[in-house]
């Protein structure tokens, strides 16, 4: 016999965390549906993980370059530790009761769609009145001949270690491949990072990959551009890679930053209405809808693959499910890498303004020869911002930073960005002084517009 719901929710990462609380509170009966940890990749082997790993090098930076203080070192039994309790030491038994707390079924099993409203997870049929899907994406590993013999890492293995190799291969220069790079580079492993394109950080402007390969290489990272895995094979203790134009490299591990794909296959999706997209993933709407009572959010959907705007997403459909439908615009969602200095983005690069046939201003500044806070805050200061804009309509459309916390500051842009604030209004702001946001007045004043 079957158990009826209004909503049911297939994957309890942030995206359907977000959706649950909000129909939950708005007193709708919920069934929640995890096959590992409530909390997802996200809490457990991405972003809280990884963050937490890079704070203690980046403190350390920090320390190293302020004037008058010295001394701080890392240490890796202490950040792996901290970083266990931050990922619960993957038990997720206190997120589960605080949900049945909440009221919501949990069903710890993987569900599976049967048809328009039902879904099967185990010896459980279930109906529900809307169904969101929220089944996110998993690590690609290409099939190189001879994967099998390496040691082969994705996130997950990354950033629930406990040993720390001393040599590493990365294959990808995307930002996980930058973050996983500055990571262990500052932890004083030795890192080669192999990249197939010509520069790092390809969805971003060109300057942006070039001033994120200057720090990496600072920081002692072995970078190869242009450089494509063909093959694998172990050679005694070491993993070994050899690229398409025969050199080889070798490490410990080799750690595939190349990709996720939407995790949609065997799970029933198109039998409930859902259209799948060429790279499997969920195709949806404004709304986040994906067919008649049915809604994708997150990585699943292929939209901007990033935790935030999966929570994003999960307050629009919860919301739409809820009857007051507004629709999701993706301009000016910020994108942080972060990397030792941090990289942040916003809004369109000048290519992207270009193929859509916007006539565009843009300018850099160099924050150490423009604004007083990068010398108050380090010795040697790095940083630098860039900024475009529309010239017809006279609104700022792209961004970019790299500098200490500049995933923090980068929001002054993405609010502008998406408000369409004119760059009137911009260039009457007041920023405090001294501080990074002053970057972004004196920036606007060298547009010309």
């Amino acid at each position: 016999m079957s158990e009826h719901f209004d909503v049911a929710v297939l994957g309890m990462g942030p995206g359907g965390e977000v959706a649950a609380s909000r129909l939950i509170k708005a007193g709708k009966k919920v069934a929640v549906f995890e096959r590992e940890l409530i909390g997802g990749e996200c809490a457990y082997w991405a972003c809280i993980p990884s963050k937490t790993v890079l704070r203690p090098a980046e403190a350390r930076t920090e320390v190293h370059k302020a004037a008058g203080v010295s001394g701080a070192e890392v240490d890796w039994e202490a950040t792996s530790k901290y970083r266990d309790y931050m990922i619960r030491d993957l038990d997720d038994s206190a997120q589960v009761e605080g949900l049945k707390k909440q009221s919501a079924t949990v069903i710890k099993d993987e569900a599976r769609l049967t048809g328009p409203g039902r879904i099967q997870a185990g010896e459980r049929e279930i109906t529900a009145e809307h169904i969101i899907i929220a089944t996110g994406s998993e690590a690609v590993i290409p099939p190189i001949e001879g994967i099998e013999e390496i040691t082969a890492w994705t996130n997950r293995e990354t950033y629930t270690t406990h040993d720390l190799p001393e040599r590493v291969v990365i294959v990808g220069g995307s930002a996980v491949g930058v973050e996983t790079a500055t990571f262990l580079a500052r932890f004083g492993a030795q890192v080669t990072l192999v990249h197939r394109g010509d520069r790092l950080l390809g969805r971003e402007d060109p300057r942006v990959g070039e001033l994120a390969h200057d720090y990496l290489a600072e920081a002692g990272v072995d970078i190869r551009l242009n450089a494509s895995a063909a093959k694998a094979h172990r050679n005694g203790e070491d993993s070994v890679i050899t690229l398409e134009d025969g050199n080889e490299v070798a490490g410990d591990v080799v750690i595939f930053g190349t990709g996720r794909k939407p995790r949609t296959d065997g799970l029933g999706f198109e039998d409930a209405g859902a259209r799948l997209g060429e790279h499997g993933e969920v195709l949806i709407d404004e709304h986040a809808r994906a067919g008649q009572n049915l809604w994708a959010i997150g990585d699943v959907t292929g939209v901007m693959p990033f935790t935030h705007v999966a929570k994003y997403q999960g307050r629009i459909a919860a919301d739409a499910i809820l009857g007051r439908a507004h629709a999701a615009t993706y301009e000016g969602i910020p994108r942080v890498v972060f990397s030792d200095p941090e990289i942040a983005a916003a809004g369109l690069t000048t290519s992207q303004a270009e193929q859509r046939g916007i006539r565009t201003a843009a300018t850099e500044l160099d924050l150490a020869n423009a604004i007083a806070r990068p010398w108050t805050y380090e010795q040697d200061p790095r940083g630098h911002l860039g900024l475009l804009a529309d010239k017809e309509r006279k609104v700022l459309i792209g961004a970019w930073a790299i500098g200490p916390m500049a995933g923090e500051w980068i929001h002054q842009a993405s609010l502008a960005i998406r408000a369409q604030l004119p760059l009137e209004t911009l260039l009457d702001q007041v920023a405090q002084f001294p501080t990074y946001y002053e970057a972004y007045q004196t920036a606007l004043e060298k547009l010309e517009v």
